[in-house]
């Protein structure tokens, strides 16, 4: 499978040691429309069917957080039936750091 960026990969393959099922980037959400279009999409890295969440990763540059941080906002108001989750680096590393199936499936799901 072909990743966004490696920490994504990363990601998938922590999630795989716990048997945590997985669907890279199955949904896109429409979050401004304007002219007749769409102006704005989110699309999350990861959708964990287990947990029910949606799942963004971000270990990239603050301006990039700040940017994600407002379309999960937006996407939680018009979507409020969907859980959306953004992992930051110091929070990525910490899950990645965790050997126990609970507390990582406790860590995606908080």
């Amino acid at each position: 499978m072909n990743f966004a960026h490696y920490s994504e990969k990363i990601f998938s393959e922590h999630l795989d040691l716990f048997n945590i099922k997985w669907i890279y980037e199955p949904t896109s959400f429409p979050l401004k429309w304007g002219s007749g279009a769409i102006k704005m999409m989110f699309t999350p890295d990861f959708y964990l069917p287990e947990l029910d969440v949606y799942v963004e990763i971000t270990t990239m540059n603050q301006n990039l957080i700040t940017k994600k941080q407002k379309k999960i906002k937006l996407a939680r108001k018009l979507y409020p039936t969907s859980n959306f989750k953004l992992i930051n680096e110091s929070q990525f590393y910490n899950f990645l750091n965790n050997d126990n199936e609970l507390l990582v499936k406790k860590a995606i799901a908080s």
